[in-house]
């Protein structure tokens, strides 16, 4: 049977998840809201797609906190503390530093994601496991999709 220390990685694990997914929501959308030049259209479009997605799923990953006995964030501030996934301010970027930037962004949430499904067997938790499995898809789908953008 799993230790408290296990749930506790675990909490600990889907916590900054959740803010790497806060973090790479507003990045991303900060970017549809100011890309320009030749494939704006195609590019605003994606942004807000992948922007969507992660929003989505900023709720499931905070709900799976609570229900192993966690607190969630609360704040900016205590995401920011969390998130290893670096903000950008710039509001004049090139779009494909823009496609760049997202793509591996999305592709250290893999690696992030795969923590957290190690952290969830550890603690015994199989429903995490299971998102996680479906998470890492999803990342790795964005990762895809910007990859061949620049391709």
């Amino acid at each position: 049977m799993p230790g408290d220390n296990a749930k506790k990685a675990l909490i600990d694990s889907l916590n900054g998840l959740l803010a790497d997914f806060f973090t790479l929501y507003l990045k991303t959308k900060s970017f549809h809201w100011h890309v320009a030049g030749p494939n704006f259209r195609e590019l605003h479009l994606l942004f807000d797609e992948h922007a969507t997605e992660l929003f989505t799923l900023t709720d499931i990953i905070a709900e799976r906190v609570r229900k192993n006995g966690g607190n969630t964030l609360t704040s900016i501030a205590s995401i920011a503390g969390k998130a290893s996934i670096k903000d950008d301010d710039r509001t004049k970027i090139d779009a494909m530093e823009m496609v760049k930037s997202l793509r591996d962004d999305n592709a250290k949430l893999v690696k992030a994601i795969r923590a957290v499904k190690d952290a969830a067997t550890a603690a015994g938790d199989n429903a995490t496991e299971g998102l996680a499995d479906d998470w890492t898809d999803q990342a790795e789908q964005r990762v895809w999709f910007l990859t061949q953008t620049i391709a």
